[in-house]
């Protein structure tokens, strides 16, 4: 298993440096697509070894390339604005796909969307909360199942949906990891009341659109496209090269025995990076050193963790949750060195959150879902690293947390230059919130410390692993930092109901 454990990190991690290479290299100027060539030739070099489904690397590896071409073929660059949704046009394309080569399953598909204006009760119980802010910060495409996402109200709606099980948990993961359409529950109806009209219609208007993205995918992205008013390319033209392109690895993966879910879901977590992380809107953020030093020095945490246990893992699980929880302990470790903690950033930011209902009451429904990841990773940090803490007491011995069994190497941290010279850029006599500050502003895009192309590369390998089981979304308690230290909504939350 050694040789499948250093595949997989290898591959992650060479995922995650043509990111952050590109973006030290890039920062502040001007984004084209070319860009992005590193991160979709560290791509290309994924394989299958031993017992993996190739079907499903091809999944993650044409899916990649596809994107990058067909982009490239439509466009030099795209606008901030436009770049959340690149990744959100792969999972319409791959359901529309399966629809039409499976009839049972597009007959399970036209029960779930009857199922949804049967359940317009729950429907407008849920958009209710959502918009009120009832749940507190949510994550409207949590891969999991937490209060107020997209993913609790289909599962809620598929329990009482008579089809067979295995398409219901296809229709799930279509949601959660996959990303069907740019739609995040409550959107239509939050902007239906603001603009008027009755609870009444606006749940109407609600149902209407999630049964719209089942029922006719694909132009329902494209829909939702022209309401936004993305102009950095056609979407329409995207979806129809791309579904040219991506039919015959579709169908290889049906043929070997892929899960649906697996199927909808590879092909979208992975091409985020073409376009999305390496962006337009990451070279200015990036443009701030300390940003960059936080970005770069927990990725070192990363790769150090993840090699130093090589010959200790017992699964391919444990590699993932090192990966996970090294950069978790990292990020917390960065706030903790300015006097600040996860418990206090949660406060702070579900504090906020409420204001932010109040201000903005018809807010994007997305608002707030990457302070929620941000939070989640710094809660779980704190617990890693409180837990170490208390082990050292006062003994001056160097601070090693454990992810488990497995120690997570800081050491990165206090060799980083930029992050250890804080007065560098601030007022050098007070030169203390310096580093809070700069993951102040990863808080709103956390997708390089949590990290988006590790996790991607390194779940791709598990799921050629277990081709047959469903990844996404997440069928286990998130440990959710705001459910955890400050909001009561645990009771609403699906992970023990998931179909």
């Amino acid at each position: 298993m050694r040789e499948l454990y250093e595949k997989m990190i290898n591959e992650a991690m060479t995922a995650q440096r043509a990111d952050v290479e590109t973006l030290k290299a890039k920062r502040g100027q001007k984004f084209v697509l070319s860009d992005t060539k590193p991160y979709v030739d560290a791509v290309r070099g994924m394989t299958a070894i031993g017992d993996q489904s190739r079907a499903v690397i091809d999944l993650h590896k044409n899916s990649v390339i596809s994107h990058a071409e067909v982009l490239q073929g439509l466009t030099t660059t795209v606008r901030p604005e436009d770049d959340p949704f690149v990744e959100h046009y792969q999972t319409p394309v791959v359901l529309d796909i399966l629809k039409n080569q499976d009839e049972a399953f597009a007959k399970s598909v036209d029960a779930f969307t009857e199922a949804i204006a049967a359940a317009e009760a729950r429907i407008g119980l849920e958009a209710v909360r959502r918009y009120g802010g009832f749940y507190g910060p949510t994550c409207v495409v949590d891969f999991a199942l937490i209060p107020g996402s997209t993913s609790n109200v289909v599962n809620r709606v598929l329990q009482k949906t008579d089809i067979p099980v295995e398409h219901k948990r296809a229709i799930l993961a279509a949601k959660s990891w996959g990303m069907n359409t740019s739609y995040g529950f409550g959107d239509t109806f939050a902007h239906a009341l603001e603009g008027g009209a009755t609870p009444g219609e606006a749940t109407a208007n609600e149902v209407g659109i999630m049964q719209k993205i089942y029922r006719d995918p694909i132009e329902a992205q494209a829909e939702l496209m022209d309401g936004a008013g993305m102009s950095s390319f056609d979407p329409r033209k995207y979806m129809a090269e791309y579904r040219r392109r991506m039919e015959p690895t579709v169908r290889a993966a049906v043929d070997d025995g892929v899960h649906y879910a697996n199927i909808l879901t590879v092909p979208a977590y992975s091409v985020g990076d073409v376009a999305h992380h390496i962006a337009q809107s990451t070279f200015n953020m990036c443009k701030d050193d300390v940003v960059m030093a936080v970005i770069e020095a927990v990725t070192e945490v990363m790769e150090s963790s993840l090699k130093n246990s090589l010959d200790a893992y017992k699964s391919y699980w444990d590699v993932l949750s090192v990966a996970t929880g090294s950069s978790a302990a990292a990020t917390e470790y960065l706030l903790q060195l300015d006097g600040f903690n996860a418990p206090m950033i949660v406060d702070l930011l579900t504090r906020r959150f409420h204001n932010y209902v109040q201000l903005y009451p018809s807010r994007g429904a997305a608002a707030e879902l990457h302070n929620c990841d941000f939070m989640d990773m710094i809660y779980r940090g704190w617990k890693i690293l409180d837990k170490a803490q208390r082990m050292r007491n006062g003994s001056g011995e160097t601070l090693v947390p454990m992810v488990g069994k497995y120690p997570v190497d800081l050491s990165p941290i206090s060799k980083n230059e930029v992050l250890m010279n804080p007065q560098w850029y601030t007022y050098p006599a007070c030169a203390i919130s310096v580093r809070f500050a700069a993951l102040m502003s990863l808080a709103d895009y956390p997708c390089l410390l949590t990290s988006e192309p590790v996790t991607a590369t390194m779940m791709t390998n598990i799921i050629a692993l277990e081709k047959e089981t469903p990844a996404a979304p997440v069928r286990a308690c998130k440990n959710c930092a705001s459910a955890c230290l400050v909001d009561m909504r645990h009771q609403y939350c699906q992970w023990k109901e998931a179909v």
